[in-house]
């Protein structure tokens, strides 16, 4: 029984199939599908508008799976439609390789050793980016990339651009907002959100500059991107960051947290006060709908822990809002006269607040600078009251 055969029977056996997506490469793509076609013949071949010979070639493979787009409307809708394509056929899975030739058939057994060891990741061949002929562009539109998926998902990859992927159709998001190159970083970095693993395999790579012919129009689809990713951004900050951070603290219980990330951190007792300390001001500080990304951003910035300061960044939910609110406007009384006297009760409205919107903040700037202060010393002292515990702990045992 031929190797050939075995790779057949268990692209069968897990319902994978392959994806071409594929715009003017008629120079490598009949030489592409018939390397797939040496592992299996459950192909779909998406021929995104293409004007050069591309059609007359496919004609040659009428008994594989077609999509025609009548216009070039960008690899990322491309493979969108071949997503769809493969779900309505019951395939699994799908692995994309590109038609410029840049990618060896012969990987794609290793993708299917990867995913009957891990059925749930997401899989990306990475490249070897320093090898010879490799585009400088490339090589750092890669770098690029990686450095902002790592920021979005905290999650390292040596290669995110790779066309080379296996994806687990029945897990990814099924809607996107991206059509053209920019679709590939969505799609790993929101289901990398969705909590699907996203890993490199090692893949070969050939870059041949007399055949690859490359589609990327270097502002365009770099602007593209930038948006993109600026997007992405706001929204880890905004809601992914905090969300996972209540999950692993829910899971872990508070006792836990404050055990492995103040207590028992390698952090100076300083930095760690400092963190609290950030964290506590922002929090009460009127920022509202910024704080977290606020408070990350100093924390790096000022090179302070970011899970302590984000965690006291929360100082300001629901049940304490109330009384931060109010002990604002109280303090902020003594400094800014009103026209209209505020009473100060705990049935204020933010009608009230409104009103006396010149006391709010000035008070709250105040009460943050006050309790930032207060909580950083007084952290300062208990962490250095438990170091001096362990010492004599550890004095008492020897």
């Amino acid at each position: 029984m031929n190797t050939s055969f075995l790779e057949a029977k268990r692209m069968d056996q897990h319902k994978v199939c392959v994806i071409i997506p594929t715009y003017n490469n008629h120079k490598t793509l009949k030489r592409v599908i018939d390397s797939v076609l040496q592992y299996t013949a459950a192909i779909i071949i998406v021929n995104d508008g293409s004007t050069d010979s591309t059609v007359e070639i496919l004609k040659e493979y009428s008994n594989l799976v077609q999509i025609h787009h009548p216009k070039n409307s960008g690899k990322g809708l491309a493979l969108r439609n071949g997503f769809k394509k493969a779900l309505t056929l019951d395939y699994d899975y799908a692995i994309t390789i590109d038609s410029d030739g840049q990618h060896f058939a012969s990987d794609i057994p290793f993708f299917l050793n990867n995913l009957e060891t891990d059925p749930d990741a997401l899989l990306i061949g990475s490249r070897n980016m320093v090898q010879e002929n490799v585009p400088k562009k490339s090589s750092f539109g890669n770098k690029f990339s990686n450095f902002w998926f790592w920021f979005e998902t905290g999650n390292k990859l040596e290669d995110t651009q790779s066309g080379f992927r296996l994806y687990p159709l029945r897990k990814i998001p099924v809607h996107y907002y991206t059509n053209k190159f920019e679709f590939e970083i969505e799609v790993i970095v929101r289901s990398a959100w969705k909590d699907i693993p996203v890993k490199n395999i090692p893949v070969q790579v050939l870059y041949d500059p007399k055949e690859r012919v490359s589609h990327f129009r270097p502002f365009k689809d770099f602007t593209r991107i930038s948006i993109l990713n600026t997007v992405l951004v706001i929204i880890a900050l905004v809601y992914i960051k905090p969300r996972d951070f209540f999950r692993k603290l829910k899971k872990k219980g508070l006792k836990q947290f404050f055990l492995e990330n103040v207590l028992e951190s390698n952090d100076s007792k300083t930095r760690k006060s400092a963190s609290i300390a950030l964290g506590v001001f922002i929090g009460i500080c009127p920022f509202w709908g910024f704080q977290t990304i606020l408070v990350l951003f100093l924390a790096v910035l000022l090179k302070l822990n970011k899970a302590i300061a984000f965690a006291f960044s929360n100082i300001s939910f629901p049940p304490f809002i109330p009384f931060i609110i109010y002990g604002s406007l109280k303090i902020g009384s003594y400094f800014i006269s009103s026209s209209k006297p505020l009473v100060l009760d705990m049935g204020i409205t933010f009608e009230d607040i409104q009103k006396n919107i010149a006391q709010y903040l000035v008070g709250s700037f105040i009460l943050a600078t006050f309790m930032a202060a207060f909580f950083g010393l007084t952290s300062y002292l208990l962490l250095t009251l438990v170091d001096n515990l362990k010492h004599k702990k550890q004095l008492h045992a020897k």
